[in-house]
């Protein structure tokens, strides 16, 4: 009976800290999904002319491993991180909306599992995580493969949206007493930037995703050449939302290493407020680049000026963003823990990505390099080299605060090596293979093409990543049962969320802090009271739990399942039952 109603509160919950931990652990669960989808392709291309899957499987397998480590992995464990740590930082109690903040979560995680059930009835998605039409046309994509994939994406925008909005008002409103925006931690200005890039980068792929159901289900032709459509729609329309998505991506592991080299440098972020202003410019420009998608399309000579110039143009503040992390470690007292040797790494290989990356605002070479494993190579940089590296640095780093353990730092370093030394055995040799021709998504390849060598150690550094993913699970396990307890400021951090006990209280602060310094902990007059008492000085009204979000994000599976399935009764069940459970969870007594 106890563990049921352990499990019911988790279920309930509102609590952003618990919200966090099951965005955590969903998103990490994902992530090695889409790892053992990385592998089995590794498989396949580890020699020439190899079987280990069919081409139809392969193709899935990519899309797949695409859509998940995007939609179901970086993004979502950004926002375990965006749910845990921001409120902490900002001496909130707790997020704007919890209901809203709980909905969001379980209409992500429903949404992951509505599109992998898809592999159990024989129709996962196959046509690459980008869909172009006309590929994903009903004539060339016949069944319910492109509907998995077109449905379920459209889930999971709901579920982003509903957490964008939430952050933004959260972060807007709920910032302690003297807390102003300059004030604010580089990791809160990131989310903060990242949920704006949300709210509005979303609706676009959105009404593209609309516009494709409605080709496939109702036989409009927005994307049909022969009926007057255009298939560059869906390219212009994709890559709007897909590049704002890259930032999307990046930008909080940027927030993480801005928080954990100063507090392992011993030194003040340098160039803060330019740090600051490069993610806003970093969010502005990201909306002006997505064409350099679409040099091989013949926009002319103009259009391709255009955006090879913007895309030269986002290189500096990126740039900048490196240079003020190395100048913050510069003359410091360096310590490098495991979190510091992940956001370290996170600058070396950002730096090779956005190097290839400039490489690609060049409309000639792109020409020659898009479609190939060059293209594949750059942005694995960024984004396992940027992104992945970013969340393990930051997951090491407030590890302690959220469990109250510190994770073990010789089987962490283990964990960075392998991954390191595995990533860049994986992707580097991959600019190679796609500048001498291998493209990308095809299942097999021919001996002559003389790329056996180099497509083997590729698969050789995938397995070394996922041995150090490995380790690094070991490394949660050995924590678990005999890690050693963390006190409420282990790095001696200077932030907010080390103020308060590790794990923190159900209630956070006991007396919300009243901010006189950017660095509250480096200050001598950095907050009020100091320190805060151990206990509250009163009474303290918490969100209460509520089962009305899970049955609202449930409406909304059930509809989809309907829309999928093409059963009326079926879509007309779940859209009464989100009908319901939106009324029920407004009209719900809610103490706060």
């Amino acid at each position: 009976m106890r563990l049921r109603s352990r499990i019911w509160s988790w279920v309930t919950t509102t609590d952003h800290k618990r919200i966090g931990i099951l965005y955590g652990v969903s998103a990490f669960a994902f992530f090695l999904v889409g790892g053992l989808e990385a592998l089995i392709m590794r498989l396949q291309l580890a020699s020439s002319d190899n079987s280990v899957v069919s081409a139809e499987t392969f193709n899935e397998l990519f899309t797949m491993h695409g859509t998940t480590m995007v939609f179901l992995a970086v993004m979502p464990l950004s926002a375990a991180f965006f749910n845990f740590v921001v409120p902490l930082q900002i001496g909130a109690r707790d997020v704007a909306f919890p209901r809203l903040n709980a909905f969001s979560y379980w209409v992500f995680l429903l949404g992951g599992l509505f599109m992998n059930v898809s592999f159990l009835v024989g129709a996962a998605p196959n046509t690459g995580w980008f869909g172009y039409a006309n590929l994903t046309s009903s004539q060339f994509s016949p069944g319910l493969h492109v509907d998995f994939w077109a449905i379920g994406l459209q889930v999971l925008g709901i579920a982003s949206i509903a957490a964008g909005i939430n952050f933004i008002v959260t972060i807007v409103n709920l910032r302690a007493p003297g807390m102003r925006l300059m004030r604010m931690p580089v990791f809160t200005w990131m989310t903060l930037v990242t949920q704006f890039i949300v709210v509005t980068a979303f609706p676009v792929i959105t009404a593209a995703l609309v516009f494709l159901m409605f080709d496939r289900t109702f036989g409009t032709n927005f994307y049909v050449v022969a009926a007057g459509g255009d298939v560059l729609l869906w390219q212009h329309l994709f890559w709007l939302f897909g590049h704002p998505e890259v930032y999307i991506l990046i930008l909080p592991a940027m927030g993480i290493v801005s928080e954990v080299i100063p507090t392992f440098s011993r030194k003040p972020l340098f160039g803060y407020a330019v740090v600051v202003y490069s993610g806003l410019l970093i969010a502005i420009l990201g909306w002006g680049v997505w064409a350099h998608h679409m040099f091989q399309v013949g926009l002319g000579p103009i259009a391709d000026s255009v955006f090879a110039a913007t895309t030269m143009l986002i290189a500096i503040p990126t740039g900048v963003k490196i240079f003020n992390w190395i100048a913050t470690m510069w003359g410091g007292k360096l310590n490098f823990t495991t979190a510091m040797l992940f956001s370290v790494g996170f600058i070396a290989m950002f730096i090779i990505g956005g190097l290839s990356g400039v490489m690609h605002s060049s409309p000639p070479a792109d020409l020659q390099q898009t479609d190939t494993y060059f293209v594949v190579a750059h942005f694995h940089y960024v984004l396992v080299g940027g992104s992945v590296l970013g969340l393990f640095s930051g997951i090491y780093y407030w590890w302690p605060k959220v469990f109250g353990r510190l994770l073990s730092e010789s089987i962490g370093k283990w964990h960075f090596w392998l991954t390191m030394i595995g990533a860049n055995l994986t992707f580097f040799p991959m600019h190679f293979v796609g500048l001498l021709g291998m493209p990308r998504r095809v299942y097999t390849y021919d001996v002559a093409l003389g790329l056996d060598t180099l497509n083997l150690v590729v698969t050789i550094g995938a397995f070394a990543m996922a041995l150090g993913t490995l380790v690094f699970v070991g490394n949660v396990c050995w924590t678990w049962r005999k890690g050693e307890a963390a006190t409420a400021n282990p790095w001696d951090a200077a932030m907010l969320e080390w103020a308060i006990p590790s794990p923190p209280p159900v209630y956070n602060f006991s007396v919300i802090p009243t901010v006189k310094s950017r660095l509250p902990l480096w200050s001598e007059d950095g907050y009020e009271p100091k320190p805060l008492p151990e206990d509250p000085p009163g009474p303290i009204h918490l969100p209460d739990g509520s089962y009305w979000p899970p049955v609202t994000a449930v409406g909304i599976i059930v509809a989809a399942t309907g829309l999928l399935t093409g059963s009326l009764w079926v879509a007309l069940a779940g859209i009464g039952m989100l009908v319901v459970g939106i009324y029920a969870w407004a009209l719900e007594p809610f103490e706060v």
